[in-house]
Parts: C-alpha cells; structure tokens; sequence
C-alpha cells in the first residue's frame, strides 16, 4: 500500500505527458485564435473599412483589460487563492465567450444590426465592427494571458524535480504550432469561402470549445494527482497561514531585483515578436510584392524552427543549464533579423532571403522563451510563483498593447515599415542590454540561472 501512495500520478511519464498535452492543446488553439486575422489584414480593411490604425488598435485590445483594468494582476491573485484548476476552467472560458464576440462583431448579419449603427455613430474613425470585435478581443485577451499563467504554473507542478524545461518548452512549441497551422489555414479558409473575414474566425472560435474540454479532462487528473500528494504527506488539505497566499506577500515580488530584470528583459523581448506577428504577413505582402496568400505561407514557417528547437534547447537546460546565457544570444539574433528586415530586404526584395530571415528570427523565438520562463521559479517563492508569472505576463502586456498601436501610427504617418523595423530592432538592443545584466547578478546572487534544472 505504501509503494502505491508513493507512486503518484506526475511519477507515470504517460500521466505527466498527457497532462501536458492537455493543457497544450488549450494554449495551441488560443494561439490560432490570436493571429487568425494576422494574413487578413488587407481584406477586412477592403470589406469593414479599416485602416492600419484601426487594425493596430484592434491588435492592441487583446491587452487592454489585461493592462489598465489590472485584470492580470487580478488573474495571479485568483490562481494563487484558488489553484490551477479553477483558473485554467475560468481562463479556457473566457476565450470562448471572447472569441465568440469577436465573431458576432465582424460577421455579417452584424453589419445590418442597429447595435452596430449605433457603434458606428461615435468615434466615427474606429467602425463599429472594430468596437464589437475589439470588445470580444479583450475578453478573450484575459482569458488567454490568464491560461498562459497557469499553465506555466501548472507544468512547474506536475514536472517538479523532472523535466521541466523541456515541458515548457514542449509546451511552447505546440502553441507556436498553432501561428504555423493558423498562417495556413486562415487565408486557405478565406478563400474558400469566397473571400470571407468570418469563415476562419468561426473556425478558430470552435476550436477554442474544444480546447475547454480537453481542460477539463486535465482537472479531473489533477485532482486524482492532489488526493495522491495529500495521501503522501506532501500536501496539506488546508494550508496553514504561512503557506497560505496572502496579497501583502506581492511585496515579495516587487523588491526583487532579480524580477524586475526578468520582467523587463520579457517586455522588451516580446514587443519585437507578437506585435511583429501582427504585421508580417502585410510587410512580406508589400515588400515583395505578393498576395496574402503567399505572404502568410512564408511568414508561417516563422515558428517552424522555434517547435523544433524549443525542447531541445529545453532538454539542454534540464541537464546542462546557461539559461541567462540562452537569453543573451537570442536578444542577438533577434536585433539582427529586424535590422535585415528594415534595410537588407527591401534592398533585395527575394522570397529566399525573406524565408531565412523568417526562419532565423524563430531560432530567437526558441532560445528566449525556453530560458526565460522555467528560470522564474528559481528567483520566486512556489506560493506566489502565479502571482510572479502574472505580474510578468502584465508589465509584457503593457507592451504588447501600446507597440501595435504605435506601429500602426507610424505606418499611417510614413506609408512604409523601415521605421517599424527599426523600433522593433531597438527593442532587441534594449532586450539584450538587461539579459547581460540579468547574467551579471545571477552570477552574484547565485540563482542557478545557469545551473541545470534536474537535480542528481
């Protein structure tokens, strides 16, 4: 009876992967839904009446309730309070409803509506399609940022003391797969349904229902795994008020230098990737010359490398760490590929040169996330690990809403994306410049930022 208490459900490898593919496919359709716009842009500015800057706003909502609502700092208090399995449900839900929005507000039948009308008749510049769909994208923008927190905690539960990089980084690559899958599929469905903006967010809005349901099936193994840790003595039923979260302890976080680095290194990284991703497929389109098609196709094998990379660079930082320095080479890679973006390309417009320049800028997309996020549970405290994650995810989502809106301002004011390209290559330079110090105190403090992460 022992050896079976002992035994728990995270020590089967066929239990802890399944887990993991679970809550990843969760994450790989969130991520479908994201850019599933992303090659339309030039179609729904022709059918609904955009512009680039009503794209970028509509680009930059995904993050709005997440930002000034404060609603992630919220998201880490709740997943902390009450557990990975009630916030993945309340996450995975609201993308539903979100996406589901969002779906209303661009179909249509909504176009003929007075609601729409209505929307319409003020802020005249923004069209009331935009508004609706906006509205849906910041529902469903809480509810994914909220599910990528408590995945991350949630394999750091099930993989403690096993393979945890290379679990997130499994992890990473499958959702990235969802940006490859949905570069394909959105303009394959578009055209096929005569050109249609709706068809292929109807799409990704169904698939969003069925990554809820594979959500629930990890809870009920959750709960089996938590009955098997309290069995073993290595869970308690009721938290005494040490262990228990409490919001003073954010405090915690904020005097952490080692966060503070994390957090900005994160934001000044990611704002030179999601809202890139936003404007690739129209860069590739106007750069050189080719329908959207085309363009989205080439900007889908942006992630191709990064799925390939991710676990392996994971499963190197399991068993032979450098995490800090994973994280100053990709920052490197990453200045180089926007800078080729902004003056190399152009200068030779050429589908092979773009293709590797794509490519390129994934092997960075695989080398900073796979570092980045299983090095936060070495500087921060297992109970306010959600907190931590969700306080990143919001100074990141700070970024991610401000950047588009910034991109599409100045694609407005210049007419052409060398200028863009060159503030997403500042942000690397930026991006590069706290990695190096994030080495510097790890190296002082002794973090095990370059430690591996399985412990002999």
């Amino acid at each position: 009876m022992t050896a079976t208490i002992q035994r728990k459900l995270n020590d089967s490898p066929a239990a802890r992967w399944t887990a993991l593919i679970l809550i990843a496919l969760m994450m790989f359709f969130g991520y479908m839904f994201v850019d599933v716009m992303s090659p339309l842009k030039s179609l729904i500015e022709t059918a609904r009446g955009w512009d680039s800057g009503t794209f970028g706003t509509y680009a930059a909502s995904e993050y709005f309730l997440n930002v000034f609502v404060f609603f992630l700092i919220f998201a880490g208090i709740i997943l902390d309070k009450m557990g990975i399995r009630f916030t993945g449900l309340l996450s995975a839900s609201l993308m539903v409803i979100g996406a589901s929005i969002k779906f209303v507000g661009i179909s249509d039948w909504f176009q003929t509506t007075s609601l729409c009308a209505w929307l319409d008749s003020w802020w005249v510049a923004f069209p009331g399609s935009a508004k609706m769909a906006s509205l849906g994208f910041m529902i469903f923008g809480c509810g994914c940022e909220m599910a990528g927190t408590t995945v991350s905690k949630a394999i750091a539960k099930w993989f403690e003391g096993k393979e945890m990089a290379l679990a997130m980084g499994l992890e990473m690559a499958i959702a990235r797969l969802g940006v490859f899958a949905v570069m394909w599929l959105s303009p394959m469905i578009s055209n096929h349904f005569d050109k249609s903006v709706v068809a292929p967010v109807a799409f990704c809005t169904a698939l969003l229902v069925v990554g809820l349901l594979c959500y629930t099936v990890f809870v009920y193994m959750d709960r089996k795994l938590d009955r098997q840790l309290i069995a073993a003595g290595e869970l308690k039923e009721q938290k005494s008020d040490d262990e228990e979260f409490h919001v003073k302890d954010l405090g915690m976080i904020f005097r952490s230098k080692m966060f503070w680095l994390v957090a900005l290194l994160c934001v000044l990284y990611y704002s030179a990737i999601f809202p890139f991703q936003r404007y690739a497929p129209n860069f590739l389109e106007v750069t050189l010359q080719i329908d959207n098609e085309a363009a989205s196709r080439l900007f889908s094998c942006f992630p191709i490398l990064a799925m390939i990379l991710t676990p392996f660079l994971g499963a190197m930082l399991d068993f032979r760490g450098k995490g800090a320095t994973m994280l100053m080479v990709g920052a490197v890679i990453m200045i180089a590929c926007h800078l080729s973006f902004a003056f190399l390309l152009p200068a030779f417009p050429s589908k092979g040169l773009a293709l590797l320049l794509v490519v390129t800028l994934g092997v960075s997309f695989s080398l900073v996330p796979a570092a980045l996020w299983p090095s936060v549970p070495k500087i921060i405290d297992a109970k306010i690990l959600g907190s931590a994650y969700c306080l990143i995810f919001w100074i990141q989502n700070v970024g991610l809403c401000l950047v588009p809106l910034l991109i599409g301002k100045v694609l407005d004011a210049t007419g052409g994306y060398t200028i863009p390209m060159i503030i997403f290559s500042t942000f690397g330079v930026l991006a590069f410049i706290f990695s190096f110090y994030l080495k510097i105190e790890d190296r002082k403090k002794g973090y095990g930022l370059e430690l591996p992460n399985i412990k002999k």
